[in-house]
């Protein structure tokens, strides 16, 4: 009887226990919080939010078959506990298995049919299994209640990065950035008393993400932290991600005076640490991306604050004073759209790195299981930027052009099937997809792009480090620019690459040209000389040229800020 008593009174702990991990992990304190789920755990064996919490720190952590077990052990102790099955389906969905997300997240609304967190997730993993009747109803829905609602806790129910992949309003994108960011600011608390510092020699300027390593961040900005000034400026990356032991982050490391690795760091202790080392401007190279850390930009650590790259929009955020770009992507009919004041650069605004290798040898297109003849069209995007009219498109293109192919990444199984039912029902044959698996070298992956003839882009999220790879790799782009940001970047590329007729003005424009180049190999051959040429001429891939543009951007903020004026825009000569 004393023995069952013990027990209980244990077990009457674990919701504390729960509760105190929880705030070490909205704090960003993983290990604190890990030790006060498993605390919770032992207290009480059967509670299921504590596994399900537990799996979730111990995925953050990168221990992800230990972090899905225990997000199972929470599903099966209580089929009926929402939140616990919405942190499995959320791992899922990250593990790259989104069919099983999908479900998660439906058994999640069909227990709670408004729980707005689980309809916000399971859009992504709706596009990328190419889903899109469903992606569609979950637009129309939220369209509706836009409209008939206003803001309202429906902008819980899509993601800023979501926002950008979907034909919504840029109001109602912009709305929505706005809430998150308010969220992120009010979870962050008050912000940060900096000690005022004097203005050194060299400006310090800090760049902080979770992408430092074998990521497309990395791959556009290495070149760049081996291209800044010392001279001039002191540079600091603070890694908020894990060390993978890749060349990239050797390199970013090495070109750094500090690179603080601070993913084991609460929100606070990480600002505290950024105040110290006096940074004057800081970077935000993620934003509403995942993993990001925004509650440490919140806390304001410095006194300059930018967004630039690794997210394609607004952040909405009062913290975030800056947003570096270009003309093309965020031109000036746009500006009410967005929170922060713009900085134009001199090109295109996306870095890149003109040391990247490429191999000598290009396979052959049977190594690269592509017909030996026919004109094979490259699209390497993400599958979720595929959307139900670009793939029209693109039917239509293939249909056209006898004996052609599209070379598609290899989106995994539950995504090649529905791309091989739209394409049936649009009368091309499935064995007219090719998918590309996935190679582990860079260089190999840009060498391949070889035995392509035209790479064509998607339309409401363009393809953006992919575009860089193809264009470097000396393959053309073709882009039909959407109205936003995220649509626009490639014609911002081709822009700077001296390719700006391949970014056409409609989606029959493109549909047209991409059937013109297909059937004229001279004109394909000329385009293709002259973007070898240009690539060495040109803005787009001078690396050193871009790191002047954006450290006199850089030098413009901190001079405004260090004169006590407010932040505004300005263009980069």
């Amino acid at each position: 009887m004393l023995k069952n008593l013990l027990r209980s009174l244990r077990a009457g702990r674990a919701p504390g226990l729960n509760e105190a991990g929880l705030a070490r992990w909205h704090a960003g304190d993983l290990a604190g919080a890990e030790r006060a789920f498993r605390a919770a755990v032992d207290a009480a064996p059967g509670f299921a939010p504590a596994y399900g919490n537990l799996g979730m720190v111990l995925w953050e952590q990168r221990r992800l078959d230990e972090g899905l077990a225990r997000l199972a052990r929470a599903v099966e102790l209580d089929p009926r506990h929402a939140n616990a099955r919405l942190n499995l389906a959320n791992v899922l969905a990250m593990a790259g298995r989104p069919a099983e997300a999908v479900a998660h997240y439906r058994e999640v609304l069909r227990l709670a049919p408004d729980h707005a967190e689980a309809r916000a997730n399971l859009v992504r993993p709706l596009m990328d299994l190419c889903e899109w009747d469903a992606v569609s109803a979950e637009v129309a829905r939220l369209n509706e209640r836009w409209a008939r609602a206003g803001a309202g806790e429906w902008l819980d129910c899509v993601t800023p990065f979501n926002s950008l992949l979907l034909p919504l309003a840029p109001e109602l994108r912009f709305a929505i950035a706005r809430h998150h960011a308010g969220r992120v600011a009010a979870r962050a608390g008050a912000p940060l008393r900096r000690e005022a510092r004097a203005r050194g020699e060299r400006l310090r300027i800090g760049y902080a993400s979770a992408d430092f390593h074998d990521h497309a961040v990395a791959h556009l900005t290495a070149g760049l932290f081996e291209r800044h000034d010392r001279a001039r400026f002191d540079i600091h990356a603070y890694s908020f991600g894990h060390d993978d032991g890749s060349a990239y982050r050797r390199r970013i490391a090495a070109a750094c005076a500090r690179f603080v690795d601070l993913g084991a760091a609460p929100f606070r202790a990480a600002a505290e640490r950024i105040a110290a080392d006096g940074i004057d401007v800081l970077v935000d190279l993620m934003s509403h991306t995942g993993r990001s850390r925004p509650e440490v930009f919140a806390l304001r650590p410095a006194p300059v604050q930018a967004a630039w790259l690794g997210y394609a929009g607004t952040t909405g955020a009062g913290f975030i004073d800056y947003l570096v770009g270009d003309r093309v992507v965020v031109p000036e009919s746009d500006l009410a759209w967005y929170s922060e004041q713009v900085v134009w650069l001199p090109h295109s605004y996306l870095a890149t790195d003109d040391t990247q290798p490429i191999d000598a040898r290009v396979p052959t297109r049977a190594e690269c299981g592509l017909p030996a003849r026919g004109v094979v069209f490259c699209a390497f995007n993400q599958v979720a930027k595929i959307d139900a009219g670009i793939f029209a498109r693109w039917m239509r293109v293939l249909a056209a052009v006898p004996d052609s192919v599209l070379w598609l990444a290899d989106p995994g199984p539950g995504a090649r099937g529905n791309l091989a039912q739209a394409a049936a029902r649009a009368g091309v044959a499935a064995d007219r997809l090719v998918f590309a698996a996935r190679i582990a070298e860079k260089s190999a992956h840009l060498a391949r792009h070889g035995v392509a003839d035209l790479f064509l882009d998607t339309h409401l999220y363009n393809a953006h480090t992919t575009a860089c790879d193809a264009l470097w790799a000396g393959l053309p782009v073709l882009t039909c620019p959407a109205p936003s940001f995220q649509g626009r970047v490639a014609t911002s590329l081709l822009h700077a690459v001296g390719l700006p007729e391949l970014a056409v003005a409609t989606l029959a424009d493109y549909e047209r040209t991409a059937i013109e180049l297909a059937r004229a190999p001279e004109r394909r051959a000329e385009l293709k000389a002259r973007l070898g040429r240009n690539r060495r001429a040109l803005p787009l891939f001078d690396t050193a040229r871009f790191a002047r543009g954006i450290e006199r951007a850089f030098e413009t903020m901190a001079a405004r800020a260090a004169r006590g004026e407010r932040p505004a825009r300005f263009a980069v000569e």
